[in-house]
């Protein structure tokens, strides 16, 4: 076993669970102030869910989101960056060093969650 694979082995709780294309190049980026990999060519939506169970907290209902349509149509998986920039997780590729945040910022419904 590659030591990337070992890393992805370890996401126990993740939705999705990655079982081709290992050999991509590894990424590294941060979710909700915690350190995760990803390969080059992944969505934030897969990185994310790698990782975890859901992409974000519902600011409505607090409940867990995974995405919808996955096609960039529903609106369902917006997630912010640390700096606030809101991006939709199934269309944008995950980058190096992007530091992302799934709950709603202080001051927002859901920011409780």
């Amino acid at each position: 076993m590659s030591s990337s694979d070992s890393f992805f082995s370890q996401a126990t709780d993740a939705q999705f669970v990655r079982l081709a294309e290992t050999q991509r190049t590894p990424l590294a980026f941060v979710l909700d102030g915690q350190p995760a990999m990803a390969l080059a060519g992944d969505t934030v939506l897969t990185a994310i869910l790698t990782q975890q169970r859901s992409v974000r907290a519902s600011e409505f209902s607090g409940e867990p989101r995974a995405g919808f349509c996955l096609i960039g149509a529903c609106q369902d998986c917006w997630v912010r960056t640390e700096d606030g920039a809101r991006i939709r997780a199934c269309s944008t590729q995950i980058a190096d060093g992007m530091r992302i945040v799934t709950r709603a910022p202080a001051g927002l419904p859901g920011a409780d969650q």
